[in-house]
């Protein structure tokens, strides 16, 4: 969506976006980017845009920088805290 909308702001020509995820867990020790202990597992999720429409390497790049900065990446590298409730019916 935020792709999208900064596409159709820009007046580029997009026919579509698809956004491709996969979720593994791996040890900390065997993930070159992460700074965690050796012996934990850590989240690594896998982001793949395909954009088709005909853009030059100049906004392909823009529009890499911008899915990095959407609100659902940010909330997820922050590492969101979940707080659970169960109530009774």
């Amino acid at each position: 969506m935020t792709l999208r909308l900064y596409a159709d702001r820009k007046g580029w020509p997009i026919e579509s976006i698809t956004v491709e995820l996969s979720h593994g867990r791996v040890h900390a020790r065997d993930c070159e980017e992460c700074e965690e202990a050796d012996n934990v597992m850590v989240d690594i999720i896998h982001k793949r845009v395909v954009v088709a429409g005909d853009l030059d390497v100049e906004q392909l790049e823009r529009l890499h920088e911008i899915a990095d900065r959407c609100p659902v990446q940010r909330t997820l590298e922050g590492g969101p805290k979940i707080l659970s409730e169960l109530e009774a019916a």
